[in-house]
């Protein structure tokens, strides 16, 4: 294509992007080694809940493992002690500037040391799996719909503004996203105030 990156999709197309992983390889290899020994492996249907690698992961023994290798993450992994792939998978989430913020937090309210915060009892069963801490961008389009009464189209257009970070855009997002929570009974200043935190949380 002619189009840079910046171009494709206001042109209106779709824009892919393909990453090389040397881990993809270095599976590929391990599983054909172990075969060497009469073990078949199957990567898509290995067991989630296998409690000798939570431990494994709870020690921080993780080096040479695909985003949990550095020495910040094994740190944090000794102190979240997953014990589920959820968990994982909200890790891997959290660790990039912005919200690892969040990171000490999460590690908290897993434990029960801190209390989980839905900003919304409505939002309870969209935060409830983390604990009360937006992680996912699908969780920032389920708030939007959920308090204000965006369409699925407006929530993407919503995660797609945070992600951009533009000032008249972003001015524009918060004054649907109040009108809309306050249209549904919720006070103008604490739907300003949650439209914040998910703006941060958004990273």
């Amino acid at each position: 294509t002619q189009f840079n990156m910046k171009w494709v999709e206001p042109a209106g197309l779709v824009k892919f992007d393909f990453l090389g992983l040397k881990t993809l390889t270095v599976l590929e290899r391990a599983v054909k080694l172990i075969a060497r020994r009469g073990i078949e492996i199957d990567l898509l249907h290995l067991p989630l809940q296998d409690e000798k690698t939570f431990e494994m992961l709870g020690r921080g023994e993780t080096v040479g493992v695909f985003q949990l290798e550095s020495s910040g993450m094994r740190d944090v992994l000794r102190k979240l002690e997953a014990d589920r792939f959820e968990d994982i998978i909200a890790l891997v989430a959290l660790y990039r500037p912005g919200p690892m913020d969040n990171i000490p937090s999460y590690v908290r309210r897993k434990h029960g040391q801190e209390k989980p915060d839905y900003l919304h009892p409505l939002l309870e069963p969209v935060l409830k799996e983390t604990h009360g801490v937006i992680i996912y961008q699908e969780q920032v389009m389920q708030i939007a719909q959920i308090l204000s009464g965006y369409s699925l189209g407006e929530a993407d257009l919503l995660r797609r503004a945070m992600g951009k970070k533009i000032k008249a855009e972003m001015e524009a997002q918060k004054e649907r996203f109040v009108t809309g929570a306050v249209a549904k009974g919720i006070d103008k200043t604490h739907a300003a105030n949650i439209f914040e935190l998910v703006d941060k949380f958004a990273g």
